[in-house]
């Protein structure tokens, strides 16, 4: 069973998440033969957060209770409240999975505080610019690792930028292995583009 945390932190940016957190949670254009998967909220505690949408949300789980393993997956999505010191403790979480061989996705300004800890210094990474990461991450050492894409999959690190929140998720999917092949490639030229042609396409591969 492959376990999807989604970190829930105040003034989470809804948009970023969206694309990868309902096809997850859906299911509606997985493969027959996709391997198990849940989807669930984690916060430091069980208290309501709010997003920088206006919704509020209730954590499924607190941080204690992520399960570290291979088949662990954290979902760190951007926000303006990263630099609080509350957030060590899931930073920490995110640099045991990545260790232990678990999967960690950041988009915008979660790549910050992984930046902030050591964590993009030696592999490919994006965010919001190189300059962006200079600017707020004093001891960053990672320019060299620096990939200048929307989002990028390295092994277990997946990282987005914050205007490439659909590429992102197209690469947590590919990860996860639960869309066909056809599927995934017609779902993100769909999103992407809005062309009819590859509306049609991903809804014939999945028939």
């Amino acid at each position: 069973m492959i376990t999807v945390y989604i970190y829930l932190l105040a003034t989470l940016a809804d948009w970023e998440i969206g694309p990868v957190s309902a096809e997850l949670n859906s299911r509606r254009f997985f493969k027959n033969n996709a391997p198990e998967l849940i989807v669930k909220t984690v916060a430091r505690s069980k208290e309501p957060v709010k997003t920088m949408g206006g919704l509020t949300l209730i954590p499924d789980c607190t941080i204690d209770e992520i399960k570290v393993s291979e088949k662990t997956v954290l979902i760190l999505p951007g926000a303006n409240t990263w630099s609080e010191a509350e957030n060590a403790q899931i930073i920490q979480k995110a640099s045991d999975l990545l260790s232990r061989g678990g999967t960690v996705c950041a988009i915008c300004g979660a790549t910050v505080a992984l930046a902030n800890a050591g964590l993009l210094n030696d592999r490919p990474h994006t965010s919001n610019g190189k300059g962006f990461l200079e600017m707020f991450c004093p001891d960053y050492k990672g320019q060299k690792f620096y990939v200048n894409q929307p989002a990028v999959k390295d092994g277990n690190l997946i990282t987005g930028s914050a205007t490439g929140s659909l590429l992102w998720a197209k690469l947590i999917i590919e990860k996860l292995d639960v869309f066909k092949p056809e599927t995934l490639e017609a779902w993100y030229a769909y999103f992407s583009t809005g062309k009819q042609e590859h509306f049609f396409a991903m809804m014939r591969s999945v028939n």
